[in-house]
């Protein structure tokens, strides 16, 4: 996951960000979406957060309920100003984004 700020260094912010994301848990496989390499992005500046996230495939049933889950859990942070929260599909979704521990949970590792 890219966490940008304005400073390009990790900021409590951009960290507040990440520790946020990851307590949103995919429920087929119960891994939170930073570990599944679902978050391709995060820019935070002074006006707020715009997070970029996938899901494993477009015809993913649960995309709405995450991308309401990430930004329910980013509201609650209220020191961050605007939320966006964008789904995007490219590039696609493939395994090799997910963490070792996301693989190892799996059994894939």
């Amino acid at each position: 996951m890219t966490i940008k700020s304005e400073s390009e260094s990790a900021s409590p912010v951009s960290e507040a960000v990440e520790s946020a994301l990851r307590e949103v848990i995919d429920p087929e496989l119960g891994i939170n979406i930073v570990d599944l390499g679902l978050v391709y992005g995060v820019d935070v500046d002074p006006n707020g957060v715009c997070v970029r996230l996938t899901m494993t495939t477009p015809a993913c049933p649960l995309g709405e309920h995450i991308v309401r889950d990430a930004e329910e859990r980013l509201v609650a942070l209220s020191e961050l100003g605007s939320i966006r929260v964008e789904l995007v599909w490219d590039p696609p979704w493939d395994p090799s984004r997910m963490s070792e521990e996301a693989k190892r949970m799996l059994g894939w590792g």
